[in-house]
């Protein structure tokens, strides 16, 4: 904290423009704001945005900002070369030429919003408003902007991240724990005061678990990674769960190197440890949580030793990071997306939750923060649902669409039962979709052949974007070009602090995307789209959806942000903060944490915690092993990229420039593989292939391949589709193979064999790689 002390008195305040938003530095006009897509992540860290002539210069982090003490990444320094890149689309697009030949027309936006208009009333007075479904990506500065504009504009319930089986991201962490708590945690590492780590009332956490994620590269769900790293340096303990060695695995006091997919058993082993030495916080769970026992009788059926043989990690290794977490006061646990990609996502869910409530970690300083969306903004996925037409919301398509799926535990509807809807015209057809903010082919589709076979059956697709991608030219019928962040006026309330993006550079003809929601919401539906621009449809989320008691104009001009005094606020269950009666305790049936939580049983769950093996692994499939005989895990987040984002930038192919496979040196000999070869990795789906680099931090039985590759270099039109089937780990991913409560997906464990690429002899695609068909639900823990 000292440190931090010196950092701040050694700013040069005056030099940085104090109280200003914008000012001359001689020939450039700086504006001070934030950056939060697109090109991006899932933060957004305060910039001075360097401006000559109307266009963007250079960027430098905010010392001022205490959101993010002035530090960037590559990807924002990098801004300039993504938003003045010659590739991206500048103009309206309709499609000439059959779909997958990259033929295309300028047209003016006019044209493109009364076709688009024409299309979707024809489709709701046809087949109903239900017949459309309306498509974004990752959560991202698009997270209540489409989820009104399809409900309220679009007038349809089914809106979903496209053909992502099992809602593999981030969501059924949100709903385990409003299921447990009533609320939403996360690390309190004193990003929700404005002074940082000089707060008062704030103390470093004595020690965090990172599970199942990479925050210094990722930054992912609001959480700067490198607020870990300061906690490290005040004295903070780490635990790494994961089955690589990353970064903070590296200086982590216990790194668990798991054997994918059995995170759910490490917890149950940890919480076995703590109640079976009695590490508990007594005080807190007797006052403030329900449900011990029955968790105690469910955590003895997983002592360390049989963790240890499920897990493939040492039993003194369990005991020793479980009583490092037990004894340390404050504890926390920095949670990532391997919770969602494997089938016991939710049971690991409950266990996570347990760890932290049983150890008596919650919203305490330091701890697990009960946080919610800046000045209760708390709608975002269920934005705009009440101007739904009577009888909608029952169509949507998940649990009611014949019993496809299981439950709507997730507010999305079940992307499975959407592919369902479009292979099969069951319950009824899709006949067109609006995809924004997401390259579905590159990225989300789980199992995209059979995706790309799918788009291709929908009548009409709409497609918005600032670059061209592979899902553009293999199914659009219009594209619209999309503004980046400096490009548009915006506002994210995702945690605190309340933040605006200001509007300082136009890139031809591009539209942020409150523009394009504005008008077509307006030409569609205008009883919900009463707003004359982009500031007042934000307006009316953060002053009416939320509380913020200012202008756009205001927040813009205190520098871009405000922090609420709700998140500040510890132990607010003691204050009668949480619950809708003003009562003591937390916003549960029990008012307690429930660690056999109702919701649960409500959805047909088990409510207490389980292990379950992978649908593939050494252990459930021993026959497939022998000829599958590694464990691919992929996903794993890089500097240079976000997603499928920034493929197109040299800097940052300079930097990365192939889909790089880690695996362990003494596998690559047992395969005469050698750093550099391009090699195939096959499962019984189909194969894609990427370049080796040697990596000792995996198990020999371990891979790790890279997602969300494709080449803007080749060629754009069928059958290349600038390469996006040549390195895609999604040709092996399963569509539809879930976990209990259709949640859940199986795609950081799966078995594959790998094999040199032979120029000439074996080096395309596998021709005989075929779509194959759901016919339903294979829900794999039945």
């Amino acid at each position: 904290m000292a440190d931090y002390k010196e950092f701040l008195n050694n700013i040069n305040r005056e030099a940085y423009h104090e109280g200003e938003w914008q000012w001359q530095e001689g020939e450039y006009t700086v504006t001070r704001t934030y950056h939060y897509s697109p090109p991006g992540c899932h933060n957004s860290c305060g910039v001075l945005l360097y401006t000559k002539d109307g266009k963007l210069e250079k960027v430098e982090g905010d010392p001022l900002d205490p959101h993010s003490n002035g530090k960037l990444c590559i990807r924002c320094l990098n801004m300039p070369e993504a938003v003045n890149h010659p590739d991206r689309l500048k103009y309206p697009l309709k499609r000439v030429g059959k779909r997958g030949e990259n033929k295309w027309e300028r047209i003016s936006w006019d044209e493109a919003y009364d076709t688009i208009e024409k299309k979707v009333k024809e489709i709701k007075k046809e087949y109903g408003s239900e017949s459309i479904v309306g498509i974004h990506g990752t959560g991202r500065n698009i997270n209540y902007q489409l989820p009104y504009f399809y409900q309220a504009g679009l007038e349809t319930p089914n809106v979903a991240v496209m053909f992502f089986t099992g809602f593999a991201c981030y969501l059924p962490r949100v709903v385990g724990s409003f299921a447990a708590m009533g609320e939403f945690v996360i690390v309190d590492a004193s990003q929700a005061h404005e002074d940082r780590y000089m707060n008062e009332d704030w103390k470093p956490p004595a020690c965090i678990i990172v599970w199942g994620n990479d925050p210094v590269k990722s930054n992912g769900d609001g959480f700067l990674g490198h607020w870990l790293v300061q906690c490290m340096q005040m004295g903070s303990k780490l635990i790494v769960i994961d089955p690589r060695l990353t970064w903070l695995a590296a200086r982590a006091d216990y790194w668990l190197q798991v054997r994918p997919g059995t995170d759910a058993a490490m917890a149950l082993g940890m919480l076995n440890v703590i109640i079976g030495e009695d590490l508990y916080d007594h005080d807190f769970v007797d006052k403030w949580c329900f449900g011990l026992d029955a968790l105690s009788q469910r955590v003895a059926e997983y002592p360390a030793e049989k963790v240890a043989e499920i897990c493939d990690v040492p039993a003194e290794k369990i005991r020793g990071a479980a009583r490092l977490f037990a004894k340390s006061k404050p504890s926390a646990v920095q949670w990532g997306l391997a919770f969602e990609q494997q089938i016991s996502c939710m049971p690991l869910t409950s266990a996570t939750i347990s760890l932290f409530a049983i150890t008596g970690n919650v919203d305490v300083p330091g701890g697990m923060l009960m946080v919610r969306a800046a000045f209760d903004t708390q709608r975002m996925y269920n934005y705009g649902e009440e101007f739904l037409p009577e009888g909608k919301m029952a169509k949507k398509l998940n649990s009611d669409a014949k019993g496809i799926a299981e439950s709507s535990i997730v507010p999305h509807a079940s992307s499975d039962v959407i592919l369902h809807a479009i292979e099969t015209g069951e319950p009824y057809p899709i006949k067109m979709a609006w995809i924004q903010s997401s390259n579905s082919l590159a990225c989300p589709a789980m199992d995209a052949p059979r995706a790309y076979e799918a788009l291709k059956k929908i009548d009409f697709i709409v497609y918005a974007d600032p670059y061209m991608t592979p899902t553009a030219v293999a199914a659009a019928d219009i594209v619209l070009p999309v503004a980046m962040s400096c490009e548009r006026n915006s506002a994210r309330s995702w945690w605190t602090p309340l933040r605006s993006m200001t509007k300082v550079t136009q890139y031809y003809e591009a539209k942020s995307d409150e523009e394009i929601i504005v008008d077509m919401g307006r030409r569609l539906n205008p009883k919900a789209f009463p707003f004359k621009n982009d500031v007042e449809f934000i307006e009316a989320y953060i002053k009416n959806d939320g509380n913020y008691p200012g202008t756009f104009e205001e927040l813009r001009n205190k520098g871009g942000h405000e922090y609420w005094e709700w998140d500040t606020i510890y132990r607010k269950y003691e204050k009668g903060m949480l619950r809708e009666d003003g009562n003591q305790g937390f916003a549960t049936p029990t008012g307690r944490i429930e660690l056999t939580p109702n919701a649960y049983g409500f959805w047909g769950l088990d409510p207490l915690p389980y292990h379950i093996e992978p649908p593939e692994s050494p252990v459930s499939t021993p026959e497939m092993f022998k000829e599958y005989p590694l464990i691919m895990t992929t996903g794993g987040r890089s500097w240079e990229f976000f997603h499928s984002e920034h493929r197109q930038l040299k800097t940052m192919r300079e930097l990365h420039p192939d889909p790089l496979m880690m695996l362990n040196p003494e596998t690559a000999a047992k395969y005469d593989i050698k750093e550099g070869d391009w090699v195939w990795i096959e499962s019984p789906k189909g194969r894609f292939k990427q370049k080796a680099t040697f990596f000792p931090g995996l198990k020999p039985y371990v891979i790790h391949t890279e997602h969300a590759w494709w080449f803007p270099e080749k060629e754009a039109a069928e059958p290349s589709l600038f390469g996006v089937f040549d390195s895609n780990p999604n040709n092996l991913t399963p569509a539809g193979v879930v976990g209990k409560g259709g949640i859940g997906s199986p795609i950081k464990s799966m078995l594959v064999k790998i094999y040199k690429v032979e120029e000439g002899v074996n080096d395309q695609v596998m021709p005989t790689m075929q779509v194959t068909r759901m016919g339903g639900f294979k829900n794999v823990t039945k």
